[in-house]
């Protein structure tokens, strides 16, 4: 094969194939000059490996710089977690638990605004403010979300239960394990577009629902209490 019919591939095949190259030529490895990545000069080839190196080092460093945050963020809100959960535990009466939950979130996350509402729990009988304005359409809805939603509250029923319209909302429905259907929707109201987005992750939101129903089962366990004298 000639010169004039050599491609870069097969240049870079032969290098590839001989690593000792420029080790053996070393005279040529030291003259070579090639185009700088981002400034209009030549450099060496020693030179253009370290840049390359430079740049993947500040890549990786921009990635372990995220994965920090992340982890940092992430560890804040399961302590922030915990202690609701403990308070919800720790809270004597079941029929406050209702009012608790949506005060607790409020404030552990900063959300402007929260509201809950609860079916099939005579315990809370029907003048409770959670018991109201629940349709049958929105107890459809509740049966259909399989995961929260999170994105705009255009077309959400549920939306018109807070006191101010949000940029953003997360809507949870409420299912314990020994249930086969919900008996409760939560909606979280946000100011930032961006805070329940379409497509962010739902673990915290999964976490919330299993906390709140579980503690919320405490009201069934009222309609099987005997009646005191």
């Amino acid at each position: 094969m000639s010169a004039a019919n050599f491609t870069a591939e097969d240049v870079a095949n032969f290098l590839t194939e001989n690593p000792d190259f420029f080790q053996e030529h070393a005279d040529l490895f030291s003259s070579l000059r090639i185009p700088h990545p981002n400034e209009s000069r030549a450099i060496s080839l020693g030179e253009r490996q370290i840049l390359t190196l430079r740049s993947k080092a500040k890549e990786l460093e921009w990635k372990l710089s995220n994965l920090i945050h992340n982890a940092s963020g992430n560890e804040k809100i399961s302590k922030t977690l915990m202690a609701w959960c403990s308070r919800m535990l720790a809270e004597p009466n079941p029929i406050n638990l209702p009012g608790h939950i949506v005060r607790s979130l409020g404030d552990m996350f900063d959300l402007p605004t929260i509201a809950l509402r609860l079916w099939d729990l005579p315990a809370l009988g029907s003048d409770s403010e959670f018991t109201q304005d629940v349709t049958s359409s929105i107890r459809q809805y509740a049966q259909e979300l399989t995961h929260p939603y999170c994105g705009p509250l255009e077309g959400q029923e549920a939306a018109s239960w807070l006191g101010t319209a949000p940029a953003s909302l997360a809507i949870i429905p409420l299912k314990p394990h020994n249930r086969t259907q919900p008996f409760g929707l939560l909606v979280l109201g946000a100011d930032d577009p961006k805070r329940f987005s379409p497509n962010m992750g739902t673990t915290f939101l999964d976490t919330i629902n299993e906390l709140a129903s579980a503690s919320l089962t405490r009201l069934d366990s009222l309609n099987d209490e005997p009646e005191r004298a």
